[in-house]
């Protein structure tokens, strides 16, 4: 079983910068992928970025150009860098982590932290 932690969620103005993360409970190596979705009230749960097990990073179209996402293996911790925030951005932020591939995949999921953009 895998633990993840984030923290770094607040609210903020709008064009302000938040910085996410997400500590795993062991090494995130492992992980075929991982990386951060968002939930908003009355929407569908969107990939914001990811990380693949090959160095190939993902991110939503909507987020591109503002959002970073990073890692520190020695931490175990996830990162995503927020800057130029919009309302828009406005959600539950989600940190996980999928291990194995396929039909035997593994999903771990963080309890998640809000993000609360203000106009």
């Amino acid at each position: 079983q895998v633990q993840l932690v984030e923290s770094g969620g607040g609210l903020v103005q709008a064009g302000g910068s938040l910085r996410l993360s997400c500590a795993a409970s062991r090494s995130i190596f492992s992980f075929n992928a991982m990386g951060w979705y968002r939930q908003a009230p009355g929407k569908q749960r969107e990939l914001v970025a990811r990380f693949t097990s090959d160095g190939t990073t993902n991110y939503a179209d909507s987020v591109k150009g503002r959002f970073a996402i990073s890692r520190d293996n020695a931490k175990n911790t996830l990162y995503l860098q927020m800057n130029s925030l919009k309302p828009e951005d406005t959600a539950v932020y989600l940190c996980y982590a999928e291990e194995g591939s396929g039909w035997s995949a593994k999903y771990y999921w963080g309890q998640g932290t809000q993000v609360t953009v203000s106009s």
